[in-house]
């Protein structure tokens, strides 16, 4: 993702509109760009839809599930 202000809120509020726990998120940035895991505690329907959204964010360079 490209570090902007905001870019983060956008992911978070994606899972909290889902009634999601985050479980665990790492996050580290360079002045261009973040790099964010998010450990999550939900089924595989709701890890699917959060990832569309999340590629919907504007500045996301990839996004990808890992199980």
């Amino acid at each position: 993702m490209k570090n902007r202000p905001g870019v983060l809120t956008a992911l978070n509020q994606i899972f909290a509109d889902q009634g999601v726990n985050i479980a665990a998120q790492y996050l580290q940035t360079s002045a261009r760009m973040g790099y964010v895991v998010i450990d999550i505690e939900a089924d595989s329907d709701v890890a699917e839809k959060a990832l569309l959204a999340m590629k919907a964010i504007p500045g996301t360079i990839r996004a990808r599930l890992l199980y």
